[in-house]
C-alpha cells in the first residue's frame, strides 16, 4: 500500500536537504499522473481560474469551485500531500476562515489549506491550526492582491519590503503554519527565509535556495500559452506527459531546476 505523505514528512525532507517537488492539478487524470511520478505536494490552486476557466486572474474563483476540484483530486491521490487554495475573500475574518477551511477539508478532502498574506491572516492561521486544520502560508507575489500590487512584479526588492517579508514568514510559522510558498521573490531573500524557518519553504520564481519548487502544471508542459521566465517546458524534451513530470521531479530533486536563467531576481 502506498504511504501517504504528511506535513511531518515534508519537515523531515527539509531536514534531510531533500528537495520537495510540487505541481498543480485540477482533475483526476492529471492528479493520477502526478501521484504516480512521485510529486510530493499536489496543489489544487485557484490558478484554475486562468487554466481551467480561462479568466484573466484568480479573483472570480469560488469556494464551490475549489471544493469541487479539491474533491476530485483528493479522491484519486494516494501518496502526495494535497494542498488547496482558499479563494479570494473566503477568509476575511477568523469565523469565515474556519467555516470555509472546514469545508475544504471535510467536503474537498484537503490535507492542507493555503492562505495568502502576512500579518492580516495571523489570527486566522492560529485559529485554524488550533482547530486541527493544517495551513500553508503564501508570501511575495500574492495573486489575490494583484490589483493592489499593480500587476505581476517581483516582491521584496527593497530593504523595508524584504524585512517585512522575513518578519511575516517567522510570524506565520509561530502562528502554526506547517509550510510556506514564496512567489516571485529575489533568490537571496528566499534563501534567507528558507534557512530561518523550520517549516518547508516552496518557491515559485524564487530561485533555487528554497526547500522545494512548485509550478502550474500547464506552464511546466508548455501548454498554457504563457512565456514565464521562472518556468521551463519539460515536455519539449520528453516523449510523454508522464516523462515530462518525472523529469521535473528529478530536476527539482537534483537542484538543476530552477537554473540561473529561471531566476526572476538575484
Amino acid at each position: 500500500m502506498t504511504r501517504k505523505l504528511t506535513t511531518r514528512n515534508l519537515i523531515e525532507m527539509k531536514a534531510a536537504n531533500t528537495k520537495i517537488a510540487s505541481l498543480t492539478a485540477y482533475d483526476a487524470s492529471f492528479a493520477r499522473v502526478l501521484d504516480n511520478e512521485n510529486v510530493d505536494v499536489i496543489l489544487v490552486g485557484d490558478s484554475l481560474g486562468m487554466v481551467i476557466q480561462g479568466a484573466a486572474n484568480t479573483l472570480a474563483v469560488s469556494m464551490r469551485d475549489m471544493i469541487y476540484h479539491s474533491a476530485i483530486v483528493s479522491g484519486v491521490v494516494e501518496r502526495g500531500l494535497v494542498v488547496v487554495d482558499m479563494p479570494f475573500m473566503s477568509y476575511t475574518s477568523t469565523a469565515q476562515a474556519l467555516g470555509n477551511a472546514a469545508r475544504l477539508v471535510s467536503e474537498g478532502g484537503a490535507d492542507v489549506v493555503k492562505l495568502e498574506g502576512g500579518a492580516i491572516i495571523l489570527e486566522s492561521v492560529r485559529a485554524l491550526t488550533e482547530h486541527g486544520i493544517a495551513v500553508c502560508g503564501h508570501l511575495g507575489l500574492t495573486p489575490q492582491s494583484i490589483h493592489q500590487l499593480g500587476g505581476y512584479h517581483v516582491q521584496g526588492r527593497d530593504f523595508q519590503a524584504a524585512a517585512a517579508m522575513r518578519r511575516d514568514a517567522l510570524d506565520l510559522q509561530a502562528a502554526g503554519a506547517c509550510m510556506l510558498v514564496l512567489e516571485c521573490v529575489p533568490g537571496g531573500l528566499a534563501g534567507e527565509i528558507s534557512r530561518s524557518l523550520s517549516i518547508p519553504v516552496i518557491g515559485i520564481g524564487a530561485g533555487n535556495q528554497c526547500d522545494g519548487q512548485v509550478l502550474v502544471l500547464q506552464d511546466m508542459l508548455g501548454i498554457s500559452g504563457l512565456a514565464l521566465r521562472f518556468s521551463r517546458n519539460f515536455l519539449a524534451d520528453a516523449d510523454s506527459i508522464q516523462q515530462a513530470v518525472a523529469n521535473y521531479v528529478s530536476a527539482v530533486r537534483d537542484g538543476s531546476f530552477p537554473a540561473p536563467e529561471h531566476h526572476v531576481a538575484p
